[in-house]
């Protein structure tokens, strides 16, 4: 009997190698069957005993919610495991899983004793990591710094390129490197990125900031204020905006100049008023070290806080 697989064209591809050549399709026996001396039967579908089966020590998962558990363990006892795990031959008879962890804790849970699963070939621990860690990122809702861990861990474990992860991961370049880049945030950032305390989005803008002390201070103004990615975002923009290009700005008169010389004296460091033929203008303020930033953001937030 022969069964079509339920996997993804990425990874299928990977794990079935007649893929190409049109063979879609998966051997499926019962446990039976199986002849633990035989290493050369892969790519099969086959009825496992779960005492067999060891846990994935690749997995890029670091949070198992218990409440998403028990709602899997629901459906798997109203409608029985609908899509199959997927195991490496070990010796001893033994099997060890490379995805479908949240389907294996379920069903050891609920008492399964069997579990359908597919067989592939994984010889190396370079080929288990790559297999485990791109099986998830395709079909497991990893969060966003378990994602970046994965990416990291296919570069430097597996020796892979950005534009080689890309391929294997079906992603763009710019994604892969955008998501290793959170991995520079400090700790305590990615872990709310982990809780769910601010969305990858948020996460994205942090990162262009090159100072770590403001990075904290912006994400407990998104945490306590509820701030969303927008908002931030306008944030940023107003504390490094440019001079607008094309603009025509008018020569400073004696008022313009004292207003100016008072404000350097106040911030203690070089602003200049630049004022548009149109009434408008613009304050600019310089600055020359990431303190020296920082000093100039408490100040004005400082003074937000007293006009609220």
């Amino acid at each position: 009997m022969k069964v079509k697989p339920v996997l993804g064209r990425g990874l299928d591809a990977l794990i079935n190698p007649n893929y190409e050549n049109g063979n879609k399709e998966i051997v499926k026996i019962s446990s039976t069957e199986i002849n633990e001396d035989d290493n050369k039967s892969f790519n099969i579908l086959a009825n496992i005993p779960l005492s067999k089966i060891l846990p994935n020590p690749y997995q890029p998962r670091t949070e198992f919610d218990a409440n998403a558990l028990d709602e899997l363990k629901k459906s798997i006892l109203e409608n029985g495991l609908i899509q199959p795990i997927t195991v490496r031959r070990i010796s001893g008879g033994k099997y060890e899983l490379i995805s479908g962890e949240r389907r294996f804790r379920a069903c050891k849970e609920i008492g399964f004793e069997i579990l359908p699963a597919y067989i592939i070939q994984a010889e190396t621990k370079e080929v288990m990591l790559e297999l485990s860690l791109i099986e998830n990122i395709q079909r497991e809702k990893l969060n966003a710094i378990e994602i970046a861990i994965a990416y990291k861990r296919l570069a430097e474990e597996c020796d892979l390129s950005k534009e080689e992860i890309s391929k294997k991961v079906g992603k763009d370049r710019s994604t892969v490197v955008n998501f290793i880049r959170l991995l520079k945030l400090p700790q305590e950032i990615q872990e709310g990125i982990v809780k769910n305390q601010i969305t990858a989005g948020h996460a994205r803008i942090l990162i262009n900031i090159s100072s770590p002390k403001l990075q904290l201070k912006l994400y407990n103004k998104i945490v306590s204020e509820g701030l969303s990615v927008r908002a931030i975002e306008k944030i940023v923009q107003n504390l490094s905006s440019p001079k607008k290009k094309n603009e025509i700005l008018s020569n400073k008169d004696n008022v313009m100049k004292d207003y100016e010389s008072k404000l350097r004296s106040l911030f203690s460091t070089k602003v200049r008023l630049l004022s548009k033929k149109s009434g408008g203008g613009e304050i600019i303020f310089e600055y020359y070290s990431n303190e020296e930033f920082e000093r100039l953001y408490e100040i004005f937030e400082a003074s937000s806080r007293i006009q609220n």
